[in-house]
């Protein structure tokens, strides 16, 4: 349901938007870009430009007041309910605008709300609207190879030194650490404490003295992951985000908004899955219609439990279990595109050839997977359901 109000806002978008992108109906099947990559497949000089490109867009929407809808004037937005957020949301879906690579939502709806609840004044006037706009594009420095899953148990070291810190240790899995300026990280400060007590937050320019970024090739060949070392990385304390020894809590504040967001992962791919059986060129067997019309069952199911999402952020509740539950909608759609797919196209998935929209989705297939690890593997959201909802007794320590 919606109000006068609400109608004209979303009349003043999609004027907007007419004003800057072309319709996705006007681009034909087998026009322009068939890229389906989970995880881009990009070098340095590539992600730079792209990451420009939509930096451009972003810093457009920006000034004509729909980056920061939901953001009070300080921050230059329009204080509006998260309502105009998502309907603006699906307004821009109808146009062909860039398409936004994860450094953006990590930096706008991550870690942006982050420092927004964390910072000191000066950091809030210092990033927090640069990174709404995109001045400043942000990574995570949380995952480390010695602590897996358990953010708790990392190892990365924070000292002090004089009146500031010094910062050793080794990250893994940052994505967009080579074209980020700033990288929120989670160190132990506190050897001595308990695993969740010890923590400390702080924000680290990515071209500080010590800081090395080395990318992590994957199947695809590309190399949208990194691994980033910190040796003898010094900061003043103004660098420290929330207080000594609250870095869990900063990290839970960053995970949950990361949780809320990945329920609509996926989607994007899938109808395009299903365009390609549209436009397959032959007729499809009854094994593949089966496989199709799952897939478009399952991506609504995906979709109406974002809905469920949005409606408890919008009525100002906590989302609760439904933000894991979309968390393995998307890696299960993942996957069954990935299956469709394969049946679809058979052997000319594998050959590199000039068919529009059949090489491509070899970067799907190959990337799929590791959405099952990224944002919270699965399962730790298969934890969450059995311990919250279910009621099952926790794990044995």
């Amino acid at each position: 349901m919606t109000t006068p109000e609400l109608d004209a806002f979303v009349a003043d978008a999609r004027a907007w938007l007419s004003s800057v992108a072309a319709p996705r109906t006007q681009r034909p099947w087998g026009e322009g870009s068939d890229a389906v990559a989970v995880f881009e497949n990009w070098t340095e000089d590539e992600e730079r430009a792209e990451t420009d490109r939509i930096r451009a867009y972003e810093q457009a929407k920006y000034d004509a007041g729909f980056g920061a809808i939901t953001w009070g004037p300080e921050y230059g937005g329009r204080g509006l309910p998260v309502s105009y957020l998502l309907a603006f949301r699906r307004a821009e879906a109808e146009y062909d605008v860039p398409r936004r690579t994860e450094m953006f939502p990590v930096t706008q709806q991550l870690i942006a709300p982050t420092i927004a609840q964390w910072g000191t004044e000066e950091q809030r006037s210092t990033y927090v609207r640069a990174m709404l706009r995109t001045d400043v594009i942000a990574c995570q420095l949380f995952s480390e190879t010695e602590a897996g899953s358990d953010l708790a148990a990392v190892r990365t070291r924070a000292v002090r030194d004089g009146d500031g810190w010094r910062l050793d240790g080794h990250k893994v899995w940052t994505s967009g650490a080579r074209v980020a300026d700033y990288g929120v990280a989670i160190t132990r400060t506190d050897p001595g404490s308990a695993k969740h007590a010890g923590l400390t937050a702080f924000i680290v320019p990515m071209d500080a003295p010590g800081v090395t970024v080395r990318p992590i090739r994957q199947m695809t060949g590309g190399c949208s992951f990194n691994e980033v070392y910190l040796d003898g990385v010094h900061l003043d304390d103004a660098h420290r985000l929330g207080p000594e020894g609250a870095g869990w809590k900063v990290a839970l504040t960053v995970l949950a908004s990361e949780r809320l967001d990945s329920g609509s992962l996926g989607l994007e791919n899938a109808d395009q899955a299903v365009e390609l059986a549209r436009h397959l060129g032959r007729p499809l067997t009854e094994l593949e219609r089966d496989a199709v019309a799952d897939l478009v069952t399952r991506s609504y199911v995906q979709r109406l439990t974002g809905m469920r999402v949005a409606a408890a952020v919008v009525a100002g509740a906590d989302a609760g279990p439904e933000a894991s539950v979309g968390k393995l909608l998307a890696t299960d759609t993942m996957a069954r595109t990935s299956e469709v797919v394969r049946l679809l196209l058979g052997p000319d998935l594998t050959v590199q050839g000039d068919r529009w929209g059949s090489w491509a989705w070899t970067e799907h297939v190959l990337g799929a997977p590791g959405y099952r690890i990224a944002g919270g593997t699965d399962e730790i959201q298969h934890n969450i359901l059995a311990e919250r909802v279910l009621g099952l007794p926790r794990e044995p320590r």
